[in-house]
């Protein structure tokens, strides 16, 4: 097993959030990045591989060793650099700072410290809350790019530890608002940090940062913020879980003010995009999807198609932008400039 994935300590296990390049990209820091034709079970097999792991099992399923490969990590949209602690025992923060848009920079915490056994078996939700995504990459840097489209009340859903586009739009646009949320109390608890650290920081100008647990199978949850955002987006938001699909559904159907927008980005392994964009539609959301979007995303996507699938599979790698809208759909958004 890969030191990335976990390293035991006193009976638990530390994961790391980021993964810094995609030479050395860890077992547990490609989400996803199994199988595409296992669908479903590449979530699950996942996490099988840490719970086999925790409870020091043999790692014998053919699915569950296909995820473990080392896979493609990132665009390379955002450069890494450690902050240097002003004391020993102060946690660890990387400044992430856009390629394209260097004046824009995040600082999110490193050192998350062990993660139970407990809350790896029990939790709501962990698929998102160990590293920054590639498609929460993207999205982070298709924000700031198109940051001139913000408007008003902004919420990401399900960023897990990092929420990075979101917090990339309360630095660079401007914004009343913007929630940052995700389903697992743990991802939160780090979150508030990060949004505290920045604000420290004073990035966010005149825009109200916070942070909530939303589940978007939660009524109560849903019902509080109906009807309050301009814009919602979310990455790689469990599209390829049948059980989540609809809620995430409803939750932004709901969400949204009447002329709002929701971005989504995820990659279309197999058919469980087209599923999305088909529930979308039963709800009544318009729903139109982008492929080149972007031409730096577009220009790795298409070198890393020559590095054959090993190394990059654009089914579960290259995300689809995807805008759902409550009203008739709005004029394209601009691609590749």
């Amino acid at each position: 097993m890969q030191r990335e994935m976990c390293e035991e300590k006193d009976g638990r296990f530390s994961v790391p959030l980021l993964d810094h390049s995609r030479k050395d990209a860890g077992n547990s820091t490609q989400k996803l990045d199994g199988d595409a034709t296992a669908g479903a079970d590449v979530a699950r097999a996942r996490w099988t591989l840490l719970r086999q792991v925790l409870h020091q099992k043999q790692v014998d399923s053919p699915v569950v060793k296909q995820v473990s490969v080392r896979r493609f990590a990132t665009f390379d949209l955002f450069t890494r650099s450690r902050v240097v602690p002003s004391c020993p025992s102060e946690d660890q923060w990387v400044e992430y700072r856009s390629v394209s848009f260097p004046e824009y920079s995040a600082l999110l915490r490193d050192n998350l410290g062990p993660l139970r056994v407990n809350e790896v078996l029990n939790s709501f939700d962990n698929t998102g809350n160990v590293c920054v995504w590639p498609s929460e990459e993207v999205m982070a840097h298709y924000c700031v790019k198109k940051r001139k489209m913000f408007k008003g009340s902004v919420c990401e859903l399900g960023g897990g530890m990092t929420c990075l586009a979101g917090l990339m739009v309360a630095i660079c646009a401007d914004v009343k608002e913007v929630l940052l949320s995700d389903g697992n109390e743990k991802a939160i608890q780090n979150v508030r940090q990060v949004i505290e650290r920045n604000l420290q920081s004073g990035v966010f100008g005149s825009t109200h940062v916070s942070s909530r647990v939303v589940r978007w199978d939660s009524e109560a949850d849903v019902s509080a913020l109906e009807g309050h955002f301009d814009i919602i987006m979310c990455a790689d938001c469990h599209l390829y879980l049948s059980r989540y699909r609809a809620s995430l559904v409803d939750a932004i159907r709901r969400l949204l003010r009447p002329n709002g927008m929701a971005l989504v980005f995820a990659p279309r392994r197999r058919d469980t995009l087209g599923v999305f964009c088909r529930l979308a539609q039963e709800a009544g959301l318009s729903v139109s999807q982008h492929q080149q979007y972007d031409s730096q995303v577009w220009d790795v996507h298409v070198k890393m198609q020559g590095e054959g699938k090993d190394a990059y599979d654009d089914n579960i790698h290259y995300p689809i932008l995807l805008t759902l809208t409550r009203g008739p759909q709005l004029p394209p958004l601009g691609h590749t400039q």
